[in-house]
């Protein structure tokens, strides 16, 4: 072992490798050369007296030794982010909100920069919970919201959540579409109706689900999957040439020639929860709970209205999760 304290820099090029397993990919992530990234790894072997990695033209893989220092180099370098935090030097806080637009996440994004003006909290758009949940593990972003409880359970087993808000359901329409001029639509009027919801999107198979498990109790068929769209334009030009409607929530923004309209008979209801690395401790991630428990408070989020629908799983993990308290030390 080293006589002196290891430097966190090395042991945080020794994390992103051991996470990445790649060094081009690590050194990327870093925004460092490779040539340096290597020389930083090697320099802590040697400040250890072990081999860290098995280096091969066709893969990288952990030693013995490196998996013994993964949990200590996890836990030392959130330390030393907190010592960094308290004395105001915080990294900016990565989140992604899904999309552009009206959203809850954006709410709860504002309100965090309000009540932590020394941090910076960064929007991303990674357009779904599964895809920016690898991102997450991966350390390229820090947190995001959707339903914690539709993803993976080996994805679930690095995060942590915090129940923010029951979203109601709608669905788009095409302004010609017999049903466009109800105020609000019945579930079993449908029946029948082809609806798309995201299949085949590797982003957004949790969203998916629940569209199988509301369409399966009301003979509603899921879209089959469409060459994934991205930009709002090539959204909007797709759904525009297939004519289905589209499975959404009710702050979603319309697109050129349809109507939104509430879903009722049930009432179907998409939870909403910020999600994060576990973990991870951060000053600017403790702003963005306290903004969810504080608009949630204030604004009803969590309060299901009668006659609503969701999914057991769903019900479990919104009762479940992290609570923060609303009152407490506003962080600096």
């Amino acid at each position: 072992m080293p006589a002196a304290p290891t430097d966190p820099r090395l042991l945080r090029a020794f994390l992103t490798v051991a996470e990445e397993l790649h060094f081009t990919r690590a050194a990327a992530r870093l925004h460092v050369a490779q040539q340096a990234l290597s020389r930083d790894v090697r320099r802590l072997e040697r400040d250890l007296g072990a081999d860290l990695f098995v280096r091969t033209t066709r893969q990288v893989t952990l030693t013995p030794d490196g998996e013994r220092l993964l949990p200590h180099a996890r836990r030392v370098l959130a330390a030393h982010d907190d010592l960094l935090a308290a004395f105001g030097q915080a990294r900016p806080l990565l989140v992604d909100l899904n999309s552009p637009g009206p959203t809850t996440g954006r709410r709860v994004l504002h309100r965090a920069r309000e009540l932590a003006p020394g941090h910076e909290l960064m929007a991303r758009y990674e357009s779904g919970l599964t895809g920016a949940a690898t991102e997450i593990l991966a350390g390229r972003l820090d947190a995001s919201f959707g339903r914690y409880a539709g993803l993976d359970p080996t994805l679930r087993a690095g995060l942590d959540h915090h129940p923010v808000r029951y979203e109601q359901m709608a669905i788009l329409l095409p302004e010609a579409h017999p049903l466009s001029s109800r105020e609000s639509i019945a579930l079993p009027s449908l029946s029948g109706e082809t609806v798309y919801a995201g299949a085949g999107n590797p982003r957004t198979p949790e969203w998916t689900a629940l569209a199988e498990d509301l369409f399966s109790a009301h003979s509603i068929h899921l879209a089959p999957p469409l060459p994934l769209a991205v930009g709002d334009e090539e959204f909007e030009r797709i759904m525009a040439k297939t004519g289905h409607p589209v499975l959404a929530v009710q702050n979603f923004p319309t697109l050129p020639g349809t109507v939104l309209r509430p879903l009722i008979s049930p009432i179907p209801l998409s939870p909403l929860s910020l999600v994060w690395r576990k973990h991870l401790s951060h000053p600017a991630l403790t702003a963005l709970r306290r903004a969810a428990t504080e608009l949630g408070e204030t604004e009803g989020w969590l309060r299901r209205p009668p006659g609503s629908w969701i999914p057991s799983a769903d019900e479990e993990a919104m009762s479940g999760g992290p609570t923060l308290p609303l009152r407490g030390p506003t962080p600096r």
